[in-house]
C-alpha cells in the first residue's frame, strides 16, 4: 500500500519536501562538476557526504556507519511495532539480497529505530534479523537518535494507538543509499519498486 504510516501527513509531507529540496539540489549547479552515476532511485546529485554515527549492539560490540571500502550502506528508519511500512521495506530488502546473490554480502543493510524507548538494542537487532540474519538493527539513546534523524532529514511523531498496540509512530518512510565513500547517493520513497534498489546496488558493487 502506497501511503505514509499513521497520519501526521502534513508534517511528514513538509519534512519530506524540505529533505528532498536539500538533498536533490545542485543537479545543474555546474557543467564542470562530475556527473553522478545514473540511479533508478531518486539520485542525490551531487552526492552528499554524511556524518558518521556509532551504535552499541546487543552483544556489546559497536556498529558504525563510517564508510568501508567496497561496502555500500542501505539505511531505513522505522520501529518494531510498525504494522505495514517497516515490515514491507525489510521484506523487500530480503528480495534485493536474493537477487544480488553472494554479492549482497558486501552490502550493509541497517534498520535504525525511531522508537528507542521501546526498541532496545536487542529488540531492534532481533527485528531486523527475522528478515535476514545479515541485517543490522540499531537503537541509540535519544540524543544519538535525534542527531542521525536530523542528518538524514527524517521526521517521526508519536500518535495514540490501541490498548493492544500501545502508541504508534508516524515516521518518514524512505530508504537511503550511501556509497562506500560515505556519501548519500540515492533515496527510495516508500512504494518504489525493490528492483530499483537492486539495480542501483548492482552499479555500486
Amino acid at each position: 500500500m502506497r501511503r505514509v504510516a499513521f497520519g501526521a501527513r502534513a508534517a511528514l509531507t513538509r519534512a519530506r519536501s524540505l529533505m528532498m529540496a536539500g538533498l536533490v539540489t545542485g543537479t545543474l549547479a555546474s557543467a564542470a562538476c562530475e556527473r553522478a552515476p545514473r540511479f533508478d532511485g531518486v539520485a542525490v546529485d551531487p552526492p552528499r557526504p554524511m556524518p558518521t554515527f556509532a551504535f552499541r549492539l546487543a552483544d556489546g560490540s559497536e556498529f558504525s556507519t563510517a564508510p568501508r571500502a567496497g561496502r555500500p550502506l542501505v539505511l531505513f528508519f522505522g520501529y518494531t511495532h510498525c504494522p505495514d511500512v517497516c515490515p514491507t521495506t525489510l521484506a523487500e530488502w530480503k528480495r534485493v539480497r536474493q537477487t544480488l546473490g553472494s554479492r549482497a554480502d558486501s552490502v550493509r543493510f541497517v534498520f535504525v529505530t525511531v522508537d528507542p524507548d521501546r526498541d532496545t538494542q536487542a529488540v531492534a537487532q532481533r527485528y531486523a534479523q527475522q528478515y535476514d540474519r545479515t541485517f543490522v538493527g540499531v537503537s541509540g539513546d535519544a540524543p544519538v537518535t535525534a542527531r542521525i534523524m536530523e542528518a538524514f532529514g527524517v521526521a517521526a511523531a508519536k500518535e495514540e494507538g490501541s490498548a493492544a498496540s500501545g502508541y504508534l509512530v508516524s515516521h518518514s518512510s524512505q530508504a537511503f543509499l550511501m556509497d562506500d565513500a560515505g556519501r548519500l547517493v540515492a533515496l527510495y520513497p516508500f512504494g518504489t519498486r525493490w528492483e530499483a534498489l537492486a539495480a542501483d546496488l548492482d552499479r555500486l558493487l
